[in-house]
């Protein structure tokens, strides 16, 4: 059984959302042996994110997330649903502030909605960190990174924290399956 791998290599929106659901559903289908899902990121739409993430975690075959420069923002929350996660050497993690992009006129109502979802995002991505990153000898400040102090993580950091398993170069072989998810 191979094993199948996809270079993310893009934003977290609808398009690469689906495009990810549909590469990786089509390697459960070919009866895959383990899903490796290489990452980098910019980060990008929460709602797509959490999609992501919660769809990774669903597959029936093992999933192995590597970051190969730099997971960012919603990045990391797809990066954490790696059964087994690693990082190159000369790479980085980065924790920011949500910000939303709004258009056109908001009333109270719309912008307390926005509130609420703003708030749910951040309860959401803090707890995913939390219950994926239990073992960690460092613990993360989630919240804080999210509201006010964004942090950048380093690899032998990323280790103290539970973000990784390991540090180590992206695993590809010639019997690999590969694609290439980038917009």
């Amino acid at each position: 059984m191979p094993v199948h791998v996809i270079h993310f290599t893009g934003p977290i929106n609808a398009s690469t959302c689906g495009h990810l659901i549909e590469k990786a559903s089509a390697a459960v289908q070919q009866n895959a042996s383990k899903l490796i899902v290489n990452i980098a990121t910019m980060g990008g739409e929460c709602s797509y994110g959490f999609t992501m993430y919660n769809f990774l975690l669903s597959l029936p075959i093992p999933v192995h997330t590597h970051n190969l420069g730099t997971v960012e923002s919603m990045g990391n929350i797809v990066f954490l649903a790696g059964r087994h996660r690693s990082a190159c050497t000369h790479s980085k993690f980065l924790f920011h502030p949500f910000h939303w992009h709004l258009q056109g006129a908001v009333d109270h109502s719309r912008m307390s909605e926005y509130a609420m979802s703003l708030d749910y995002d951040l309860y959401l991505y803090a707890r995913i960190v939390a219950e994926r990153t239990t073992e960690a000898r460092e613990r993360l400040e989630t919240e804080k990174y999210l509201t006010a102090a964004p942090r950048i993580i380093d690899p032998s950091q990323a280790l103290l924290c539970g973000l990784i398993h390991a540090i180590e170069p992206p695993m590809i072989s010639a019997e690999s399956v590969t694609s290439i998810i980038h917009s």
